[in-house]
């Protein structure tokens, strides 16, 4: 499976999506971020992910 570092995943897939993509699963929110899985036209599995942007809000002590 290959991995993209995307800025904004909701826009990605909305795009993606009026393309024609299909979107496998996703999104999802963890810890480190937001991620989304897609096919790609030769059948291959693609995770989409939009890093958590950490400042102090989110760091813990």
């Amino acid at each position: 499976m290959i991995n993209y570092r995307v800025d904004n995943l909701a826009e990605m897939l909305a795009d993606l999506e009026k393309a024609g993509v299909e979107i496998v699963c996703g999104p999802e929110a963890h810890e480190n971020g937001k991620f989304a899985w897609i096919m790609d036209p030769d059948g291959n599995k693609v995770e989409l992910w939009e890093p958590m942007i950490w400042d102090d809000k989110n760091k813990t002590p």
